[in-house]
This record gives structure tokens, sequence and C-alpha cells, in this order.
């Protein structure tokens, strides 16, 4: 019986040896390509081009951050693509919390069709040029509004947040409208406040969609250049990074020109444009990070 029960606990040994190997391997497997891109980004090029940076930066320089940052427009852009991620992520979370509250209430007229309607928009769009029409027939071209208002409605963040609701006890809001409360009290005083943890999580969702996104910047307010996002001048000046490496070289001048010609360059560029775009989504990540396990578990279920 003894022995059984020690080659039970063996087994198990190396079971969690091999589990947690296993792991530490596919953690470093993910990791290990935006660390090299961090360690390249602080190398100097001419080190870099004869020793790559594997683990460590090669001569450790902070020439490529200073050139980007010094870069026309960058930091209107970065303001423009805060203001469009904080008003779009809080416009989208409220509409589609108030809006997955609304159908999970039987009494609602026309509740399931208007739900299926939404659902639908899910699997099937309407396409590019058809999206692009409507954007111009609602006078939305070259407006900030452009930004928000066609991502105020997520189906998938509203069934989310559905599921999670009819997961709460029906017994809270009862009470609450026995004493005289309405749909919108109950919503804001009862059911929004219990519904942090998958609010967390579609804030995460719907943040880092806001923050990513060029492609709208580019087709829709490209015209107007104050509408223009830092992810959309990175992905312009990721594209022209051999001529932004000359701009740079050109635009240095006597001792400068030297020391711009040995540090800057195209691949440094890349690396350095990359770390940037990425740095606000790693910064986010931590905070938010407990709350994605209740929020993929509800989505296991969502319908």
């Amino acid at each position: 019986m003894n022995k059984n029960k020690m080659k039970v606990s063996t087994s198990r040994k190396v079971f969690l040896v091999f589990d947690y190997c296993l792991m530490i391997l596919l953690a470093l497997i993910c990791i290990y390509p935006f660390w090299y891109v961090l360690c390249y980004s602080l190398s100097d090029t001419t080190a870099a081009s004869v020793n790559t940076p594997v683990f460590l930066p090669s001569g450790f320089t902070l020439s490529n951050y200073k050139e980007i940052l010094t870069l026309k427009g960058f930091f209107p852009a970065l303001l423009m693509s805060l203001l469009r991620t904080v008003v779009g992520t809080i416009t989208s979370v409220f509409c589609c919390s108030f809006l997955a509250y609304l159908f999970t209430k039987d009494k609602m007229p026309g509740r399931k069709i208007l739900y299926r309607f939404v659902v639908f928009t899910m699997y099937i769009s309407g396409g590019m040029i058809a999206t692009y029409i409507v954007m111009k027939s609602y006078g939305l071209l070259n407006s900030f509004w452009v930004y928000i208002l066609p991502s105020m409605i997520s189906a998938y963040n509203m069934i989310l947040i559905k599921t999670y609701i009819e997961q709460l006890p029906p017994e809270l809001e009862e009470s609450a409208s026995l004493d005289g409360a309405g749909y919108i009290t109950c919503f804001f005083k009862i059911i929004f406040p219990l519904c942090k943890p998958i609010i967390a999580t579609v804030v995460v969702f719907v943040a880092v969609g806001q923050w990513n996104s060029w492609f709208d910047n580019h087709i829709y307010t490209r015209a107007n250049e104050s509408l223009t996002t830092l992810q959309y001048l990175l992905y312009n000046y990721l594209n022209e990074a051999q001529r932004l490496a000359e701009q740079l070289k050109t635009a240095s001048s006597g001792a400068d020109m030297t020391k711009a010609m040995a540090s800057i360059s195209p691949k440094g560029i890349r690396m350095t444009i990359t770390v940037l775009a990425s740095l606000p989504i790693f910064a986010l990540y931590p905070f938010m990070q407990k709350y994605f396990s209740k929020g993929i578990m509800v989505g296991a279920v969502k319908g």
C-alpha cells in the first residue's frame, strides 16, 4: 500500500516538473519576441549590426526614442489616441451594458427580434464600401465621431454583459422595484455596480481596440490632420522607416550628424515604433488581468 502511494507521489512529482518546465518554455517563447524588440530599440545601430542584441541591448542608447518623440505631430496624435480611447471606451461600455440590461427584460416589446438583429451583425457586416457610404451620408467623414459612433454597440460585448446580468439574483431587483425603483434606477444602483468584473473585462477589450485602431483614420479622416491618431502616424512611419531614418540623419548637423548616422537605422526605427505602440497596452493589462478569467468563463457560455 505504501509502495503504491510512493509510486503515485513520484509520478505526480515528475508530472509537475514536466508541467512547470513546459509552461516556462511556452512563456519564454511568448515573451522573447517582445524582449528582442525592446533590446533592439535600445541598441546602438553600429553595435547591433556587429553583435545582435539577443538578450541585452548592444551599446545601450535612447537615440531612437529621442528621434521618434521629436517627430512632428507625435504628441498631438498621442492626445487624439488617448481622447478616442477614453471617450470610445466610456460610451461603448455604457451603451452595451444598458442594452444588455434591456435584453434581459421579458416585458420589453420586440426583445427577441431586436436581440437576434444585433447578434446577426456579429456574423455578417455590410462591407467596406457600404460602410463608407453610410458614414458619408451621416456626415461623419473627417469628424471625430466617426471613431466613436460606429463602435458604440458591440454584439459580442453586449452578449457577455447580458449573460453576466442573467446570473445575478433577480430578488435584488424585485425588492428595489417594490420600493418604487424603475429600470434606470435599478440599472445604475444595483445591476451596474454588481457587474464590475465583466465591465472591467469589456473595458479592456474596447480600450485595446480603440487604441490599436488605425484603419478608420486611414479611410474616413485621412484628409483632416488634426484627427490623426498615434497608431496611424506610427503606421505611416513604420512603412517609411527607410525614408524616416534618412530624414532624421539629414536633420542632424555638425557633430550630431556623425552620431546620428551611427545610431539611427530603419530597423531600429521600426523596433522603437513597435515598442511605443504597445507600451500602453502592456501597462493596462496587469491591472485588469484578474478579470479576464471571469470574462472568458462568461464568454464560454454566452448565448
